[in-house]
């Protein structure tokens, strides 16, 4: 008890809190408007505030910026001792792991104190003179937020484009270079996706726009550099569906993919001949998803056909019917199928069993199988900078809890690995340091939820350890234990770092995403749930030193929680989270509603409505004690709407009946991912690290 009333004194000190005016939370207006389906009526006090041009709605944000900073000027010291720790590890001049691509060697430079890379090149070896094709430092001036994205050379090595976004919104505009000259080509893309793919004779592109209000990628245009007459190729009109391109290693044909949650379609043109009208590979079939890829003379498919977890086919290039299918790996129920890679003489499947990475090597010709071990029992790898299809060298990128990034070259012929680069953590890291485990809790329903941690050696399971929990699960997307060197600086002041992987996700095959969408989301929730009672029944916190941590679908995770579970958690801090599920599902003007309806249900439909209704966090405040809790989000955020973060925390100020921290601060220049540049990203970090290790009492 001393302890703890020791660790509120230095708390309150820390976070500045007083009760003197200038430290009380802003007040929002309440503007109520009844919304009404299904019989149902919802008195939502808030709506107003998702009027972004209305000045009322930016006064308000910037109020709530001026109380969160008020109430954290305490820890101002201590988010910039975070910033300069965590950049002390990052090493200022740094170079990739560079990856041959034709007669080059392709790699981006970081150069000290520059906050983006310096792309480069190489001929013949990196012994050659280096030819700087694009800094990235020189676009980024003067700007505010800077986004570059899809960096891509020509298949003739003459051209690259690139990608822009100057607001966060990810409408990306589209540039060329010409990498002879050094000059920059007159073509410009405005306000596109920043998806695209070049043809093979190097002058034409395929590209991606989306709808401007709705966000939906829906259209696939062809642009030959030098002219202003783009082509519409293909245009997506089912609104649950959205379009992209991507391209095989072996160059030899572009596909374009229209997805829905649980439907896919196919279509592919010759890179050689990219004025050919689309074919489609296999017309679209109710839950049926595939994916394709080509071994230079056939196609390869990834299909969930009568294979809940995948199987890998072939085909003949002139028959894609499913009847000319024949299986090169078959289903298991115990391995999930993620991706292939195929080459001239091998294929390289990506799986995933027990919740971790595998990867199988196939021999084309004898079709032996082995996989590649990579010595330890948690961690993550995927597939790297494959562009050579006559190779005998795989290319993967590996890292665990205790491993920083690293990236490996594998003889596919000979079982053996070359480490290429691994990321140098500055500042006398030693990953004998740190010890990382995995359990298996059983939920309340009987399910085996992976856990995986990580925290320095020594720890003793006596209820005093401050630790931290994440969670995602939604979309089938898989949370891999991956390193951080940012999460030093709460495992070296004694924190523990869990990931739940709760249901909603992939990581235990493709039933466990299943089990965690639509009418049962709600298995996500009592999953991180019970994970949090496992870890304070076994000693490794207490529900005074829980902490909880998801960020956009995972936010919405932590406002469930909050609701249904306040009295495990000290804090918990969102970002960007999606918390008014309901209303936004509804509203299919709302940018990307209409293709999330297949994840989380079509509150149209009464059913899913009164499900949803049923768990969402802002429908679902009670007036009740809450943790501490710490939102931020972003006026142009593409992909969860402000207004959302927003109206909860008023919604949240008015419900709760305790004294806890409640803070909420909107970057006013960014969009769903925070700020750019690998340094200013930084401060975001500090914020929460700085959130958790005050309610801790900890100042240095």
């Amino acid at each position: 008890m001393k302890y703890r009333l020791m660790t509120l004194v230095l708390t309150t000190t820390l976070l500045g809190a007083c009760a003197d005016e200038k430290s009380a939370p802003p007040t929002v207006e309440k503007k109520p408007v009844n919304l009404e389906i299904h019989g149902d009526v919802r008195i939502d006090d808030y709506f107003w505030l998702n009027q972004r041009e209305d000045p009322a709605v930016i006064e308000y944000l910037e109020a709530e910026n001026a109380y969160t900073e008020s109430v954290l000027t305490g820890t101002s010291g201590l988010q910039e001792r975070l910033v300069e720790e965590m950049r002390s590890r990052i090493r200022q001049d740094d170079v990739s792991a560079p990856y041959r691509h034709g007669e080059y060697y392709y790699y981006y430079r970081l150069e000290e104190g520059q906050e983006y890379p310096v792309y480069c090149r190489r001929k013949g070896s990196m012994d050659a003179a280096e030819e700087i094709l694009l800094d990235v430092n020189k676009e980024a001036e003067g700007e505010a937020y800077f986004s570059v994205r899809g960096f891509k050379v020509s298949p003739d090595h003459k051209r690259a484009g690139y990608a822009v976004d100057t607001t966060g919104r990810r409408f990306y505009d589209l540039r060329f270079i010409d990498l002879e000259t050094g000059q920059r080509l007159p073509d410009r893309i405005d306000d596109v996706t920043g998806n695209y793919e070049w043809a093979a004779d190097g002058n034409t592109l395929f590209y991606v726009r989306q709808d401007a209000e709705t966000l939906r990628w829906d259209r696939i245009y062809r642009h030959e550099l030098g002219s202003d007459d783009d082509e519409l190729v293909f245009e997506e009109r089912d609104e649950t569906f959205s379009t992209y391109v991507y391209k095989s290693v072996s160059g030899k044909f572009i596909y374009i993919a229209s997805d829905s949650t649980l439907s896919t379609e196919v279509r592919y043109i010759q890179a050689m001949a990219p004025m050919d009208e689309p074919q489609v590979f296999l017309p679209r079939e109710p839950e049926h998803e595939y994916s394709v890829t080509d071994g230079g003379d056939r196609f390869f498919v990834i299909s969930n056909d009568n294979a809940q977890n995948f199987h890998v086919l072939e085909t003949p290039l002139d028959n894609t019917a499913k009847d000319a299918w024949t299986v090169v790996v078959p289903h298991r129920e115990d391995v999930l199928i993620e991706d292939v890679d195929v080459f001239s003489n091998h294929i390289v499947i990506t799986g995933r069993t027990q919740g971790l990475t595998q990867m199988e090597v196939i021999d084309r010709d004898s079709r032996d199988v082995h996989l590649i071990d990579f010595g330890e029992t948690v961690f993550e790898a995927s597939s790297g900078d494959n562009y050579e299809f006559e190779t005998g060298v795989f290319r993967y990128n590996y890292e665990s809890l205790t491993t920083p990034e690293s990236v490996y070259d594998y003889d596919l012929d000979g079982k053996r690995r070359r480490l290429i680069k691994q990321d140098e953590v500055l500042g006398g890291f030693d990953r004998n340091n740190y010890e990382s485990e995995r359990l298996f809790v059983t939920a309340r329903d009987g399910a085996k939820v992976p856990v995986s941690l990580v925290y320095r050696k020594g720890l003793e399971l006596n209820g005093r350890n401050p630790l931290l929990q994440y969670g995602y699960g939604s979309y089938g997307l898989s949370i891999d234990p991956t390193f951080s060197s940012y999460r030093l600086s709460l495992l070296d002041r004694g924190f523990v770092y869990a990931i739940a992987h709760v249901r909603g996700g992939s990581e235990m095959g493709r039933h466990w995403y299943f089990d965690g969408r639509q009418l049962n989301k709600k298995n996500t929730f009592t999953d991180f749930i019970d994970v949090s009672r496992f870890l304070i029944d076994q000693g490794y916190t207490s529900p005074e030193h829980l902490y909880a941590y998801g960020g956009s679908a995972g936010g919405l995770l932590m406002g469930a929680v909050a609701n249904m579970a306040p009295d495990l958690y000290n804090g918990i801090s969102t970002r960007v989270p999606f918390v008014d599920i309901v209303t936004t599902m509804l509203d299919d003007s709302i940018p990307l509603t209409t293709g999330e309806w297949d994840e989380w249900g079509d509150p149209n439909e009464k059913e899913f409505y009164d499900y949803m209704l049923s768990y969402s966090p802002y429908d679902q405040i009670e007036r009740q004690a809450y943790p501490n809790i710490l939102v931020t989000t972003s006026l142009h955020d593409s992909q969860v709407q402000y207004w959302e973060p927003a109206k909860w925390v008023a919604k949240l100020r008015d419900y709760k009946i305790d004294d806890k921290l409640l803070l909420l601060k909107t970057d006013m220049h960014a969009g769903h991912s925070g700020k750019t540049g690998r340094f200013r990203s930084l401060e975001d970090t500090a914020i929460y690290y700085a959130f958790f290790l005050s309610l801790e009492g900890i100042a240095e």
